[in-house]
């Protein structure tokens, strides 16, 4: 019987902060029965993590899955280079975006769907320093406006 729904493995939360985020896709990934079994206990880390496209292919570098507790001399590397799966057409389109400009592919997350393991790849342009103040500075802003409306409609000032 075949899962159903999304369960999250890892997000990572700081990519968002470190980029504009342009367009999201969904790709699978190329795993090794040991990664699988490290994944449904929960563990892996995107912090690192960053995709490259070489030869007209699409590889996940920098991602860490430990190695699975019960393993054997069959374990896998933690931090190996993995391949990531996706339909020729968005390969193709994810190339010639990243060529033409300063822009690069992010993982923004990890999860199981339907019992199979996908990432949530972004493509995304590199935010500046005034750009990162300027984004605390909005959230900042309208956090206190929902907070003084919710003040005014429970008749506190």
């Amino acid at each position: 019987m075949k899962e159903k729904g999304r369960k999250a493995i890892a997000t990572n939360r700081k990519a968002r902060h470190h980029y504009s985020i342009l367009d999201v896709y969904e790709a699978g990934i190329a795993l090794v029965g040991t990664e699988v079994k490290s994944l449904r206990e929960g563990k892996a880390s995107l912090a690192d993590a960053f995709a490259t496209v070489d030869d007209g292919e699409i590889w996940l570098r920098g991602l860490h899955i430990p190695e699975y507790t019960q393993g054997s001399w069959t374990n896998h590397a933690p931090r190996r280079t993995r391949k990531l799966l996706l339909h020729k057409r968005e390969i193709e389109r994810l190339v010639g975006k990243v060529k033409e400009g300063s822009l690069t592919l992010v993982p923004l997350s990890m999860y199981f769907s339907d019992g199979k393991v996908k990432v949530e790849l972004a493509l995304a342009k590199g935010k500046q320093d005034y750009d990162k103040r300027q984004d605390l500075a909005r959230r900042t802003a309208e956090r206190e406006v929902t907070r003084e409306l919710g003040r005014r409609i429970k008749g506190m000032r």
